[in-house]
């Protein structure tokens, strides 16, 4: 988890941004879609923390209410494997 709490709206207009570029791209999401609505709804700060696979398949991102006792809201996205 980081230090410091964001704006839930403007993370909600980061990801949206992020839904439409992985759209475009083919990126495979899960529950982004999700988030940036409940990002757009929530109305306080939240902080946020980071989840990575063993394998590194997939990394997923918290987005929790302001002193962390709360999800708010979860997307990951499958990361590409990386050429040696």
């Amino acid at each position: 988890m980081w230090d410091g709490t964001t704006s839930a709206e403007s993370l909600a207009r980061i990801y949206g941004r992020r839904l439409r570029l992985t759209l475009r791209k083919g990126i495979e999401t899960t529950g982004l879609e999700q988030a940036v609505q409940r990002l757009s709804r929530y109305g306080g700060p939240v902080r946020l923390g980071q989840i990575r696979e063993a394998d590194g398949a997939w990394t997923f991102v918290l987005f929790l209410n302001q002193d962390g006792s709360a999800l708010v809201a979860c997307t990951g996205v499958r990361r590409t494997p990386t050429e040696p």
